[in-house]
């Protein structure tokens, strides 16, 4: 752990001075070469409910375009947007050169969500993510079956999202339907629509026993149904009140999960989508760090150390 704090003390004293630089640079390189780089977009709960005000100055600085919106009790961005209408969150998007690129809402379910596919398309808006819905703890046969009858239930919902122009993305959370790689690649396998996929979640599978090279070898498995890939590992878990170093190991780069070999199998399926560099704090609602800049700075360090791994490949 000391070899571990100093590591990251070092990093700190480097990233803001190379952070922009590197950014614009590894940019240019893969503009001119088609080299391979993640498309990074910021979940709006890692700021808590800190207002977007102070949130979109730093997504840029984060090397993202996109900000995903959460409502309570993860943040209440979402419910910002509305106290201050559609119109003027457009303007606010546009002033600090960001585009809105998801919703997560497992609050509605993926049930509940046709009318957020409408709120995504008016502001220009692409992904819905939510959790499944049936019955949990299946495996085998029942689980094919059960996963196959929720893609049929979903239907008229990805009709609404073709209507839209939105896609919808289930994750993996623990404790769901869809939980397992079986469920995962059976969703994948059933889904009735190109505008069905997956929020990929490596945290929940590392609580199943994945480890790095099976996780690689899912998300291969999984191909172009992956529509967010959640930069995200379990280190010492996000349910119980740790000191906060400890439950930063979330985070890429601090704990202990290879993200090389999960990086690599991304780049061999040529994956475009978003990737958030992500964590929960406890208690759910607070910024994973005090102040927005922070934040910001943290979210910096795990992705100077995905970019590193990524020119390594």
């Amino acid at each position: 752990m000391k070899r571990r704090s100093f590591f990251r003390t070092s990093l700190r004293a480097t990233v803001a001075a190379a952070i922009v630089s590197n950014r614009f640079q590894s940019e240019a390189m893969a503009a001119d070469t088609g080299a391979f780089q993640l498309r990074y977009m910021v979940a709006s709960s890692m700021y808590g409910e800190l207002p977007l005000s102070e949130i979109l100055p730093g997504v840029k600085k984060t090397g993202a375009d996109y900000i995903d919106l959460w409502p309570r009790k993860h943040g209440n961005q979402r419910e910002q947007v509305e106290e201050m209408g559609h119109e003027a969150f457009a303007a606010m998007l546009k002033e600090h050169g960001v585009k809105l690129g998801c919703s997560t809402r497992y609050d509605l379910g993926p049930f509940g969500l046709q009318e957020e596919m409408k709120f995504m398309s008016e502001l220009g808006g692409d992904v819905l993510v939510s959790g499944g819905k049936g019955p949990k703890d299946l495996k085998g046969e029942e689980l094919k079956v059960a996963v196959k009858d929720f893609a049929e239930q979903l239907k008229p919902h990805l009709a609404t999202a073709e209507e839209t122009g939105t896609r919808l993305a289930i994750e993996n959370h623990g404790n769901n339907l869809i939980d397992s790689p079986d469920s995962l690649k059976w969703l994948a396998e059933f889904a009735p629509s190109p505008r069905l996929g997956i929020a990929l979640a490596p945290y929940h599978l590392e609580n199943l026993g994945l480890d790095a090279a099976m996780l690689a070898d899912l998300i291969e498995a999984l191909g172009e149904r992956t529509f967010v890939f959640y930069a995200w590992q379990h280190g010492m878990g996000c349910m119980d009140k740790l000191p906060k170093e400890q439950e930063m190991l979330q985070m890429p780069g601090r704990g202990d999960l290879d993200f090389a070999p999960i990086l690599a199998s991304l780049k061999k399926i040529g994956y475009k989508d978003y990737t958030e560099i992500f964590m929960h704090p406890v208690p759910r609602g607070i910024p994973i760090l005090p102040t927005a800049p922070e934040v910001t700075a943290a979210m910096n360090e795990s992705r100077h150390y995905l970019d590193t791994l990524i020119a390594q490949l």
